[in-house]
């Protein structure tokens, strides 16, 4: 069963291949510049070459379907997408906060909480149970303060993604441990990916779209009235 991954919704740019539950390649680069646009297409021509297949041979392709970056969304979303449509494969989305705890599993911690670094002192985030990897609380969009996750207090707690930073200069929480350098990654895709398949959990794939969860907030041009 080969899959084609893709992660876009970070400044990680990150693409793997699998057969099964065996990573065959990844490429993937962190750039603080956001070079979607620019690599994603390369890193799947790599990962094909590192893996010695054809774009023919693959059974499906799995996204990393956000939150994160809107603009990194959009263009992992677009890709995906077109190779489904090419190779009339079905579409496998995961969301991406889930790819960022799976390192960190049962390793004692109570819970384990994503943090995708939003604007200004929000992220995006989720809370998980640190054996199991369930989602104990929903996604959301969280400004922090002195009191989040309060409610938490007393359990071991682990942080991870590149919201930790500033949580950890926030948050007032004894014990707390902080992962700051983890992004979502596709070779992180795979289980669950895999997982999906075998139960044809699939997409629309002409309905998709990322899970942007907050609206696109861009540069509004003046109106003639107002220039």
């Amino acid at each position: 069963m080969k899959i084609l991954h893709i992660e876009t919704s970070s400044r990680n740019c990150s693409v793997a291949l699998s057969d099964g539950e065996k990573l065959l390649c990844l490429c993937e680069e962190v750039s603080e510049n956001y070079k979607q646009s620019e690599s994603l297409h390369t890193f799947v021509e790599w990962a094909l070459e590192g893996s010695e297949i054809s774009l023919k041979d693959i059974d499906a392709v799995s996204l990393g379907k956000g939150p994160g970056s809107y603009t990194g969304l959009r263009i992992g979303a677009a890709s995906a997408k077109g190779f489904c449509y090419g190779l009339e494969v079905p579409l496998i989305a995961v969301n991406s906060l889930e790819t960022m705890i799976e390192p960190f599993l049962s390793q004692n911690y109570d819970v384990i909480i994503p943090l995708i670094d939003a604007r200004r002192m929000e992220v995006y985030c989720a809370v998980f149970d640190g054996n199991l990897g369930e989602m104990i609380s929903d996604t959301e969009a969280k400004i922090l303060d002195e009191q989040s996750f309060k409610e938490l207090e007393g359990k071991k707690i682990l942080f991870v993604g590149d919201g930790a930073k500033k949580a950890k200069d926030i948050l007032q929480i004894s014990g707390a441990e902080f992962e700051e350098n983890i992004y979502p990654s596709a070779k992180y895709l795979i289980k669950k990916s895999l997982e999906k398949f075998n139960q044809k959990d699939f997409e629309d794939v002409a309905y998709f779209e990322p899970f942007y969860l907050k609206d696109f907030h861009g540069v509004k041009k003046k109106s003639p009235e107002n220039s």
